[in-house]
């Protein structure tokens, strides 16, 4: 897009952040928040704030917006004029939701004569704008194409998922299931590592340093699971049984919160009784589908 006018709706921290990124590479941006003095000092670095969310959208081609969630979009997209601006525009929405709310958002659109694009941004908003931030986009490729330099302002690490709406916000469930996941773990560790009068900072150091090994073993084993076949190539499921068994059993001897390791210790035992301890460790995929 060779327009350099973008208009931001949204001015939580995300948003803020979105509009000084665009503004320190000239655009001209056109900002709108229901709460007008958030504001005032992308004003002062030159932004235009809009009257009206309406007036927002009518101000540029493309209206990026990032609130709270799908229920403030909803609001936003259903003010006065809002609809009727959308005409010709591309919106793209980098609000985090369900797969089933960037469907109805991206037909919402479609039925408004504007085209659309989902996002779901993995970064903090301080990470933000260098070469490697993460960003997943899905929607129509030719849009994405023409969009991708606006987009790549945001950071550098841009991956197109594909012409399904939902492919963003389907994707950014599954990496959030491995944040989670591992941040309980990693909550369980340090309950573990203060019952042993470790120093819990250590500890998050340590995890930190095992962390890029850990990143190409799920790498693996996500290529396993693709792949099919399930024989042993880097870690036994029988390994894992034991260990899910231990960390629970000492929990339990410790007095410590067994919520994790119970849940953890129970589902790779059940693995194990349905014949797949021999298997390699991606087989657990089996008990999940």
């Amino acid at each position: 897009m060779s327009n350099k006018e973008v208009s931001v709706l949204g001015l939580g921290s995300m948003g803020i952040t979105i509009a000084r990124l665009y503004l320190a590479q000239g655009y001209k941006v056109t900002v709108w928040n229901r709460t007008a003095d958030k504001a005032d000092a992308l004003v002062a670095k030159g932004a235009v704030l809009a009257r009206s969310a309406a007036e927002a959208v009518r101000a540029a081609k493309v209206a990026v917006m990032c609130v709270y969630d799908y229920r403030a979009v909803e609001a936003i997209l259903a003010m006065d004029g809002v609809a009727a601006a959308m005409d010709g525009r591309l919106l793209v929405q980098l609000t985090t939701g369900s797969p089933s709310e960037a469907r109805d958002a991206e037909m919402w659109a479609h039925r408004h004569g504007a085209t659309y694009l989902e996002g779901a941004i993995q970064a903090a908003p301080d990470q933000m704008g260098q070469p490697d931030t993460p960003i997943l986009m899905s929607g129509a490729e030719a849009v994405f194409r023409e969009a991708e330099p606006l987009l790549n302002v945001l950071g550098g690490g841009t991956v197109y998922l594909g012409e399904k709406a939902s492919a963003a916000a389907a994707m950014d469930l599954a990496t959030l299931s491995t944040i989670y996941g591992t941040l309980l773990g990693f909550m369980h560790g340090a309950r573990i590592a203060e019952h042993e009068g470790f120093d819990v900072a250590e500890y998050g150091r340590i995890v930190a340093g095992i962390m890029p090994t850990f990143a190409g073993f799920l790498q693996h084993e996500g290529a396993v699971i693709q792949s099919g076949d399930f024989k042993i190539s880097q870690s036994p499921m029988r390994i894992s049984v034991e260990a899910t068994q231990r960390i629970w059993q000492t929990a339990q001897e410790a007095g410590i919160n067994t919520e994790f390791p119970a849940f953890a210790a129970g589902l790779f035992k059940r693995a194990d009784a349905a014949g797949l301890g021999g298997e390699e460790i991606a087989a657990l995929i089996k008990l999940l589908r």
